[in-house]
C-alpha cells in the first residue's frame, strides 16, 4: 500500500530546535513569517536542558567579541551588538524566570533549565511557530524560488532555510555532522572541526605521575600561546579538567604544550628566602602545602625538586612552579565536549544576517559555524543573537 505524502508550505524552514533555531523562529514568528522548525529529536532544546549543570547558563554579562574564536574574530561583532546578553534577560525577565549570577558574569536559572526550554516554546506558540519533533530530513534540494526538504512522508517548502543543526559534541544527545553536509551541498566552506571545551588527555609518562591524584583541584591559570585563563583545575583519572583546562583546550592543538601556573599570585619559596630561614625538603613542602593541596605540593617536589637550595636554584624551581609544562596526548573527544570550534566559514556568510553569499535564502546560524564561545554562557549568547540576525532577515 503506498503511504500519503504531507506537503507543507512555508515562508521558513529551520532545521534544530536548539537555542539558535528556536531563537530565529521566534524573531521570523514576529516578523509575520510562516515558520516550521524540524528537529530530529523526539523533543526540542534537548542540550539547553543539560547546560549548566541543569540550570542552563544562559548568557554572560561581560559579553565582548574578544570571547569568540573565529578564523575571522570580527565576524561575531555585529549579531553580538545588535542582540545583547541585556535583551535576552528582558525576555527571560518577562517570562518571571528568576536567575542569578555565579560568577564572572555567568546567569544561571534558579530553577531549572526547563524554564528556558518553556520560554521559547511559549515565545514560538505565541508568534505561531510550528515545531515538527521526532522529524529526521534526510534530502535538501533548492530550485530557483524555493527549498525543499524531504522527511519520511513528508515534504516541507520554503523560500529560506535556516540551519541550526548544532556541531559534532556529545553525539548522545543527538549531534550530527548535517548542517556541514548541507554547507558541502551547497559548495560553502567549512573551516576544520574540533572538539572544544574538552578535558585533555594525560601523555603515558604523566598519566603515570599525576592519576593518582584524581578528584584534586587547584586554582591556576592555565596558558597555551597568547591566551590564559585564570580559574580551576581539576586532575581526572585520564587527565585534566576544570574550568581553565576547558577554557585554554578551546586553542591548544596537538603536539603542543600547556602551561599551569600553579599559585598564580604568590611568591611559593619566599619563606625560604628569609634571613635564617631554613632550606631544606620539609621547609620546602611546608611552602607548597600553604598554597596548594598537600597531595600535589608533594607531587611536584617529586617531578622537580631543587638541584639544591640555593638562591639560583630556588629562583629556578619557582619559575618552573609559575610555568608547568603539560604535552597532553589529546583530548576527551566529541563525547566530552561542551561545543565544536570550527565550521561553516564566516567569510562564506553575511554577519549583518548570516545569510550565504552565493546562495540566497540560505542561512546558517549558532554552533554550526565556526564562531565558538568561551566557558560561561557565551555559546548561549551567540546561539540567541545569530538566531536573531537570521530570524530578523528572512
Amino acid at each position: 500500500m503506498k503511504s500519503t505524502v504531507n506537503h507543507h508550505s512555508f515562508d521558513v524552514l529551520i532545521l534544530g530546535a536548539g537555542a539558535a533555531g528556536l531563537m530565529a523562529a521566534i524573531e521570523a514568528g514576529r516578523r509575520s513569517r510562516r515558520v516550521a522548525v524540524l528537529e530530529r529529536a523526539e523533543r526540542p532544546g534537548k542540550k539547553i536542558l543539560i547546560s549548566g549543570g541543569g540550570r542552563c547558563n544562559f548568557t554572560n554579562l561581560h559579553t565582548r567579541p574578544d570571547n569568540f574564536l573565529s578564523a575571522n574574530p570580527h565576524f561575531a561583532k555585529s549579531a553580538l551588538a545588535r542582540y545583547t546578553p541585556a535583551d535576552f534577560i528582558r525576555l527571560v525577565e518577562r517570562h518571571r524566570i528568576a536567575y542569578h549570577e555565579k560568577t564572572l558574569g555567568q546567569l544561571f536559572c534558579d530553577g531549572s533549565a526547563q524554564q528556558i526550554v518553556d520560554l521559547l516554546m511559549s515565545e514560538c506558540a505565541e508568534t505561531g511557530v510550528r515545531v515538527f519533533p521526532s522529524t529526521a530530513v534526510s534530502a535538501v534540494r533548492r530550485d530557483d524560488s524555493c527549498f525543499t526538504l524531504v522527511a519520511d512522508n513528508n515534504i516541507f517548502t520554503a523560500a529560506a532555510l535556516i540551519v541550526a543543526t548544532g556541531g559534532l559534541s556529545i553525539p548522545k544527545m543527538g549531534a550530527t555532522g548535517f548542517g556541514y553536509d548541507i554547507a558541502r551541498q551547497f559548495s560553502i566552506p567549512i573551516e576544520p572541526c574540533r572538539p572544544a571545551l574538552v578535558p585533555l588527555t594525560f601523555s603515558g609518562s604523566e598519566h603515570v605521575l599525576f592519576a593518582d591524584l584524581t578528584g584534586v583541584s587547584v586554582p591556576v591559570i592555565a596558558a597555551c600561546g597568547k591566551r590564559t585563563f585564570r580559574e580551576k583545575m581539576l586532575f581526572t583519572h585520564r587527565g585534566l579538567s576544570g574550568p581553565a583546562i576547558l577554557q585554554i583546550s578551546s586553542y591548544w592543538n596537538h603536539p603542543d604544550a600547556i602551561q599551569i601556573d600553579w599559585a598564580p599570585g604568590h611568591h611559593l619559596l619566599e619563606p625560604l628566602l628569609a634571613t635564617n630561614a631554613r632550606r631544606d625538603l620539609p621547609a620546602l613542602k611546608a611552602a607548597l602545602r600553604a598554597h596548594l593541596p598537600t597531595r600535589l605540593a608533594d607531587r611536584l617536589i617529586d617531578i622537580i625538586p631543587p638541584p639544591s637550595f640555593t638562591n639560583h636554584a630556588l629562583d629556578e624551581l619557582e619559575r618552573s612552579l609559575h610555568a608547568f609544562p603539560f604535552t597532553p596526548a589529546g583530548t576527551e573527544g566529541y563525547d566530552k565536549a561542551e561545543v565544536t570550534a570550527g565550521g561553516v566559514s564566516t567569510g562564506a556568510l553575511s554577519a549583518q544576517t548570516m545569510e550565504c553569499r552565493t546562495v540566497r535564502g540560505l542561512y546558517f546560524i549558532g554552533e554550526v559555524v565556526d564562531v565558538t564561545g568561551h566557558l560561561g554562557g557565551f555559546n548561549f549568547q551567540w546561539a540567541w543573537a545569530s538566531g536573531a540576525a537570521a530570524g530578523r532577515a528572512v
